[in-house]
């Protein structure tokens, strides 16, 4: 299996976070306020259940990107670079981003089960995808079990669960990125398997 790369320069997780934090100034200067997000910018950039239900699909993609203030922002941010820059050593950059993306739009698909009165916004559902991909790539990677990797990648998901947190795109998000972490684990391991039966196979 191929082993782990060390990320050098302007990294993916680096880019994410400039976009995050650009997007956050936009809403900002829409709202007319640096600490808080406006509802009428939330409901136009983040993810309206009902608009979305009524064609404004385009959200599910903007609102992985829009936070409700400066504390949500901060947060998600420090635990994308966490997560993200030890992403970078284990997936291709269209792997990570692939991670990202789909993570994010799985728990704001999950997320409309709240019916049509709820508005989220915000990079947690994409950020617990990437999580999960690196936890459980690891375990795998070192034939290690992934049952504690399973165990401990949802009681992070329940320490995280308050007031106001939208626990469906966080479980949606983390749910996609253990399969698609743990899937390319085991496609790596079985393409080195591969290559070393052929080389001592005569």
């Amino acid at each position: 299996m191929r082993g782990p790369r060390i990320s050098t320069g302007f990294t993916i997780t680096y880019l994410l976070i400039t976009i995050n934090v650009a997007v956050y100034i936009y809403t900002s200067i829409l709202s007319g306020n640096p600490w808080l997000t406006s509802d009428a910018v939330l409901a136009q950039y983040g993810q309206n259940n009902l608009a979305v239900m009524n064609g404004w699909y385009w959200q599910l993609f903007t609102s992985m990107f829009v936070h409700v203030n400066i504390e949500h922002i901060f947060g998600n941010m420090l635990f994308l670079l966490i997560f993200g820059l030890r992403a970078e050593e284990m997936f291709k950059p269209t792997e990570y981003l692939s991670i990202y993306v789909l993570s994010g739009l799985t728990g704001n698909l999950l997320t409309l089960l709240y019916g049509p009165n709820m508005v989220s916004a915000g990079a947690s559902g994409a950020i617990f995808g990437v999580f999960g991909a690196t936890l459980i790539y690891m375990r795998r990677a070192y034939r290690q079990s992934i049952v504690a990797a399973l165990l401990f990648a949802f009681f992070f998901l329940i320490i995280n669960i308050g007031v106001e947190v939208n626990v469906l795109a966080h479980l949606g998000g983390l749910l996609i990125g253990l399969l698609l972490g743990y899937s390319l684990a085991a496609v790596r391991e079985t393409r080195a398997t591969q290559r070393f039966s052929y080389r001592y196979s005569f």
